[in-house]
């Protein structure tokens, strides 16, 4: 048998932790973090459940890596939607999209989010695992296109907003409604209502035009 090469074997080890990144974000969703095991997320991915343990330094870690992963696909997926923006304007479009790509998700998957944001405040904290550092990366990208002199401050102060405007949404007892959040985040960086995905209801303020102060 002529053995596998680096690449090949490289490339089995990215599916591997793929897989098992998807069954992770599947059966959170499906049914919570307490109610779910490695070794269901081994299962799932049809995987040795040591892969999981080698991969991953445990559960939580886990869980950030594949919420992660899932918010840089969806944001890759909002900004490169067809048709792409071009021109003065297209930094704007970008943020746009970005804002509501994340709102999405917490309206779209609140158990997930939820999760996930309970889990950053406990003493693990915020991993920067290498799924974070792509997604940190296309915001800090879109930052930089929509104009900002110090795109790393701008990013943070940007993920610190998404973080709470998520909060915010799945706040039990005393959620805030996503069009609420959307009106407030283009309020602040002035974007027009109209940019990204607006929800088919008016601005809560009955205006169409966000203009910074």
């Amino acid at each position: 048998m002529v053995p596998r090469s680096p690449s090949v074997n490289e490339e089995l080890r990215r599916r591997s932790q793929v897989r098992l990144l998807e069954a992770t974000v599947e059966l959170i969703g499906e049914r919570g973090y307490e109610a779910t095991t490695l070794a269901d997320i081994a299962d799932r991915a049809g995987a040795a459940r040591g892969l999981v343990s080698y991969y991953f330094p445990g559960k939580r870690q886990l869980l950030q890596s594949a919420v992660h992963r899932l918010m840089h696909m969806e944001l890759e997926r909002g900004l490169e939607r067809e048709p792409r923006p071009e021109g003065e304007g297209a930094g704007r479009e970008l943020l746009a999209r970005a804002i509501d790509a994340i709102l999405g998700l917490a309206r779209d998957r609140p158990r997930l989010m939820r999760t996930h944001m309970a889990g950053i405040l406990t003493a693990e904290g915020f991993i920067q695992c290498p799924e974070q550092q792509r997604l940190a990366s296309l915001l800090r990208d879109t930052v930089t296109r929509y104009g900002s002199e110090d795109p790393e401050t701008d990013y943070r102060l940007l993920r610190a907003l998404l973080m709470g405007a998520v909060v915010a949404v799945l706040l039990p007892g005393a959620p805030m409604a996503p069009g609420r959040l959307r009106a407030e985040l283009f309020h602040r960086y002035g974007l027009d209502w109209e940019l990204g995905l607006p929800p088919g209801d008016e601005p809560p303020d009955g205006s169409r035009m966000s203009t910074l102060d």
